[in-house]
């Protein structure tokens, strides 16, 4: 048998392992703790030796495979070290049997402290294991696998959930999933690319050669997880690829395209994979079909069995196509077997044996067609945001509104109506569900980027919008022969320097509704837009440029505007706008303005109002009679006489205060702003999120029954000393956020007898002595918990049979270091559970996290 090779880190690893072994032995089997961290160290040492006895075989590892030798090598002497040192501090193997009871109980005592410190010494050794373990991992090459096919066939779908999948499963310290689409800007791309990985801010250069450089630097020695999604071009995929550093960290990527060439060309430079997705067999297509159209995958009744196989052969196996046409029949079910055969019809003859775009188009064109008219109009204004992008629903919604898309009855909320249409939309499958709320609500939307082909086709034979990216295009659209009524404009930083570029005036006075997208420095002068409705800039971060938007102030028509826009950007914003009596919306979403129009307070029918970044309230805040939504975040530089005056804006419905960094709310700022929360009684949703200048306790004592219509309570930024009583009083909440510093069976049950209660957030200081018990019946509609605290919250958490009969997903957030494995006593007792969610972080005891549902903090 061949002698096992010894090489200098060997040599320490192999005692090394011997030693934790014999720590799983039967000598030491009354230490449960100890041996559990042993059995943990020894594979994780395992799995380390196996790649260190290939590195040895090497003739020139490379410098990082080298570096992370060494450090196994320091860390396993330290690590035998700290055992010996335990073993000897044990005594095993002494003859103790004569020694005197009070000798030995001595002995015992010492030793209960020594094995304390072992103890904690051998948890910060098992965290440099994992340290070094992630150092092993990220000498691997960087992997590319590209998913390629048909428009249609479920690419972005398929990556997606991959991609969730594997973030989920913790290995990987950076994640993103970008979109590149067919007109890729590459600054706006890579620059998004960067604050998805949260690369630190920066205000240097911010050309493309700039951004691969920061990219790269942060990408070095990390392990990552990034979705590149329909990508058109080889050339794209070579810019994008530079920002992976060469030799790889073991980092994946996922491609996906329709291009054979462009799969291939992804993966022919690294260790790649190309994944060629096929149609649907005809099982599958069933099931996707039926439990489209019945809720149910066997629910077809007997007349439609043999028109459903016919469509299903027609569509070719096509989940996009079959989910379309699946929805459109899903919304006809009570029709006759006539409808369904008029459809298959439709669908033609060749698409089945030949996908082709048109022929997906065609399908498309179907449920178009079939749209009810009020939607038709809502629909084809998506075609006014850029391909691949988020878009909100909020935005979505109130932009319809705007134009005039949406009727009700008398007394309707137009806001909850244009709602049910964006969820009718989501049903039809006509534009892709994003991201869900704790309510499970959709709050955003994705078009598929051949559903906004055939959207734009639409809007070009209706002259509903044009759509530029170019200046070719702006100049050929002024010259149709239709005049342009709602116009967006996705320009890109290399048509700037065009020169001679004149639009007529003539070309832009009857635009409705503009939005403007891009790194593009070019804009049409506003007072050129003489009757518009809606009005939308969106700009890129980190540009050192001033944007005049004094022009907005005679535009007496405008019902909607939204700036957005990052540092560098400065906004100059007219000095007076009460002439925009019709304005609905105003949202201005940057870090900086010249001066915040005052006389805002003055318009009759604004309803929402989002300032900008570090601005206080408008001085005579209490005339805002009409408001529904408000958002400030310079608190701090708001005059307390505008403070109370919050308390008389009766309409209001959603209230978000914020204070900025070093502007802290003053005593009788606190006063003040507590008195006004105690007199708006409409309220549904509220969030506090102000520095003040010491400890208070005015929140706490709350006038009687306040908030009597709250449903979202954020109070995550507001300590309080117990839970208050008042929650216990919110019967309509729905969420709650709250940080305190003490938590006791008496303060659970307050929030714990709400009957509408959802989700619960929970950040605790101090961790209580005794259990916290969760009593029966407390919590009978909640769904989702989440216990934050800097120690180990299951040291205090114990939940009793018939605690939250409904409770799905349970979040447990824990410091570095400080969750000992185990979990709440009794939580066999929670019987719709399907979920624990276990997070370790760099959190400080100080500050509390941000409370974004989604949000994760990795170490």
């Amino acid at each position: 048998m061949a002698a096992e090779i010894v090489s200098a880190t060997s040599g320490v690893m192999n005692p090394l392992l011997g030693k934790l072994t014999a720590l799983l032995g039967e000598e030491y089997k009354k230490l449960t703790g100890v041996r559990k961290q042993a059995s943990f160290l020894k594979d994780e040492l395992s799995a380390m030796k196996a790649l260190l006895d290939k590195l040895e075989l090497m003739d020139e590892p490379d410098p990082l495979a080298k570096d992370w030798r060494d450090h196994v090598r320091e860390m396993s002497y330290d690590m035998e070290n700290c055992i010996d040192d335990f073993i000897h501090d044990l005594g095993v193997g002494v003859a103790d049997a004569k020694v005197g009871f009070v000798r030995k109980t001595a002995q015992r005592l010492r030793r209960l402290g020594r094995r304390h410190k072992i103890a904690d010494r051998i948890e910060e050794l098992k965290g440099l294991a994992l340290k070094a373990n992630e150092r092993r991992l990220s000498v691997r090459k960087l992997n590319v696998v590209s998913i390629v096919g048909f428009g249609g066939l479920g690419k972005t779908t398929l990556a997606k959930q991959v991609y969730d999948k594997i973030r989920g499963q913790g290995q990987f310290g950076c994640t993103a999933f970008v979109s590149v689409s067919q007109r890729p800007d590459m600054t706006s791309l890579l620059s998004g690319l960067e604050l998805k990985l949260g690369v630190e801010e920066s205000r240097r250069a911010h050309e493309v050669p700039d951004i691969i450089d920061r990219l790269r630097e942060h990408l070095k020695n990390k392990r990552y997880l990034i979705v590149v999604d329909d990508l058109w071009d080889q050339s794209a995929w070579d810019t994008i690829s530079c920002v992976f550093a060469e030799g790889g960290n073991g980092g994946i990527v996922i491609v996906t395209t329709r291009l054979d060439d462009v799969a291939c060309g992804a993966c022919h430079d690294h260790h790649g994979y190309i994944y060629r997705m096929k149609p649907l067999v005809n099982e599958d297509s069933k099931r996707l079909f039926f439990s489209r159209v019945f809720r149910s995958e066997d629910a077809c009744p007997p007349q439609f069995q043999e028109v459903s196989a016919q469509i299903l052969k027609k569509c070719g196996g096509l989940p996009l196509a079959i989910i379309t046409i699946a929805s459109l029949l899903g919304s006809r079910q009570a029709r006759s077997r006539s409808d369904w055969e008029s459809i298959k019809d439709s669908l033609g003859t060749n698409f089945a044996a030949y996908p082709t775009l048109e022929g997906m188009k065609n399908i498309l064109n179907l449920s178009y067609l079939n749209l009810p008219l009020r939607l038709r109009a809502c629909f084809l204004y998506l075609g006014m945001y850029p391909e691949d992008r988020e878009i909100m629903r909020v935005d979505l919604t109130r932009q319809w509104v705007a134009e005039g898309f949406v009727s009700g009855p008398d007394g309707a909320d137009l806001e909850e109506v244009a709602k049910s249409y964006f969820n009718e939309l989501i049903n039809r499958s006509m534009i892709q569900p994003g991201e869900e709320n704790m309510y499970g609500e959709v709050h955003s939307c994705r078009v598929h980027d051949l559903m906004l082909d055939l959207i734009l086709s639409k809007c070009t034979e209706n002259n509903f919008l044009s759509a530029a990216h170019g200046y070719e295009e702006m100049e050929r659209m002024h010259g149709g022969n239709y005049k342009v009524r709602r116009l967006s404009l996705n320009l890109s930083a290399g048509g700037a320097a065009i020169p001679g570029l004149t639009v007529p005036a003539t070309g832009l006075s009857q635009v409705r509704s503009y939005a403007r997208f891009g790194d593009s420095k070019y804009t049409p002068p506003l007072c050129r837009f003489k009757y518009l409705r809606v009005l939308v800039f969106e700009f890129p971060e980190y540009w050192d440029i001033t944007i005049d938007l004094t022009g907005i102030g005679h535009l007496f028509l405008l019902r909607y505007l939204k700036v957005s826009a990052g540092g560098g950007v400065d906004i100059d914003l007219p000095v007076e706008v009460k002439g925009l009596v019709h304005l609905e919306t105003l949202e201005i979403s940057c870090d900086s303005v010249q001066s915040f129009p005052s006389d805002v307070v003055c318009l009759p029918n604004l309803f929402r109002l989002i300032l900008p970044y570090e601005t206080g309230l408008p001085e005579g805040t209490r005339n805002m009679k009409s408001i529904r939504t408000l958002n400030c975040s310079g608190m701090g530089e708001s005059s307390v006489e505008d403070i109370k005056g919050l308390g008389e804006l009766t309409t209001l419905r959603e209230l978000e205060l914020y204070t900025s960094y070093g502007c802290d709310l003053t005593e009788d700022g606190v006063d003040a702003l507590v008195s006004s929360v105690g007199k708006l009684r409409g309220l549904k949703r509220l969030r506090l999120c102000c520095e003040r200048e010491g400890y208070d306790d005015q929140l706490e004592s709350l006038p009687d029954h306040p908030l009597p219509r709250i449903e979202v309570l954020d109070l995550t930024w507001w300590q309080f000393l117990r839970v208050p009583q008042w929650i216990g009083g919110l019967r309509c909440l729905q969420a709650l956020y709250l940080l305190t510093v003490q938590f006791s069976s008496e303060d659970v049950r307050v929030p714990g007898m709400l009957p509408s209660l959802v989700h619960a957030f929970f950040r605790v200081v101090d961790i209580p002595q005794d259990k916290v018990v969760v009593g029966t019946g407390l919590f009978p509609a909640l769904e989702r918990v989440e216990f934050t605290s800097y120690k180990d919250a299951t040291e205090f958490l114990r939940f009793e049979a018939g605690a939250m009969p409904k409770l799905r997903t349970l979040a447990l957030w824990f410091g570095l270091g400080r969750w000992g494995g185990a979990t709440p006593v009794g939580i066999h007792n929670l019987l719709a559970l399907q979920q624990i969610d276990v997070r370790v972080s760099g959190i400080y005891k100080e500050t509390p996290p941000p409370v974004a549902v989604s949000f994760a903090f990795d170490s």
